[in-house]
């Protein structure tokens, strides 16, 4: 009888966080978003208010078009690049090891506050990168104050954050079977081809996964707009989590953020559908007949 509920004494802690830290507060912030709260008065029912003044509300316009914007830019950059890097580090070269660990590091260091107050320094105007530019002969760049620079470089900083999709596409190359490409060789196809005809159709699965979780995660961004732009020049990097902040814990507007949050649910939610819907037309799995 014991050991009939064992497998649950396990997996308990986890159950109880789930249900403590994720699903309560997932179904408050539903049940808040029908309401006006302000943090301090108990919750008063508005019905649907909040999100009909979504629908005219300027700042969560501009805040959305920004938010997708920068996920569209970054998500195919970010896995663009991690790619590239795990296809170069899928070689056998000398101290193939270190490199590996060294292009993960970032992604472990990438979120931290540390590093996003690291990259302010760094995009400065007296910073490393415009003094690299300068001792070029080049023009300084106003990184923070022009919109379309500050956009970039909180892009820059989640590409940079490459190491976990990086170390997922190598584990996916390695899995792939040589013997495909030595019958390709055989059959005079070049690198280029084989890459093509062989490597892609079979990574695509983990291309799916990386791309559903890179995704998710650059709806969620937070810290590096946050810290190194603040949501500026013009809002230009106000992403919708820091209007979500903002709305929550300066203006007291716990009901409106809970829409707000809501609404940024759905969209994920919607996009996601939408590729696992496109990955029936460009996703092989082991065993498909697909011509």
């Amino acid at each position: 009888m014991e050991s009939r509920y064992m497998g649950l004494a396990y997996l308990a802690p986890y159950i109880i966080g789930l249900l403590v830290f994720t699903m309560i507060p997932f179904l408050g912030s539903l049940y808040l978003s029908f309401t006006d709260y302000n943090l301090i008065n108990a919750p008063v029912w508005s019905g649907w208010a909040n999100f009909s003044d979504l629908t005219t509300d300027r700042t969560f316009k501009r805040s959305l078009n920004v938010t997708l914007l920068y996920v569209f830019l970054t998500v195919p950059f970010k896995l663009a690049f991690a790619l590239l890097i795990a296809v170069i580090l899928n070689y056998k070269l000398r101290a193939i090891g270190f490199f590996r660990t060294a292009y993960y590091v970032p992604s472990i260091l990438g979120g931290s506050i540390a590093v996003a107050v690291l990259w302010r320094y760094i995009f400065a105007d007296a910073g490393l990168v415009n003094l690299v530019l300068t001792s070029l002969g080049m023009d300084a760049v106003n990184w923070f104050g022009d919109p379309v620079n500050a956009l970039f470089t909180i892009t820059l900083l989640r590409t940079w954050q490459f190491g976990s999709a990086m170390v997922i596409f190598l584990a996916a190359l390695q899995a792939v079977d040589k013997s495909l490409y030595e019958a390709a060789s055989i059959e005079g196809a070049g690198k280029w081809a084989s890459f093509y005809h062989i490597t892609l159709p079979l990574i695509t699965p983990v291309i799916f996964f990386n791309l559903i979780m890179q995704m998710v995660q650059a709806f969620q961004e937070f810290n590096g707009p946050y810290v190194i732009t603040g949501g500026g020049p013009l809002k230009s990097t106000y992403l919708l989590p820091l209007y979500i902040y903002d709305e929550a814990f300066k203006n007291f507007n716990m009901g409106y953020a809970s829409a707000i949050a809501w609404v940024l649910f759905i969209i994920i939610m919607v996009l996601t559908v939408a590729a696992f819907w496109s990955s029936k037309k460009w996703v092989y799995y082991a065993g498909d007949k697909r011509s």
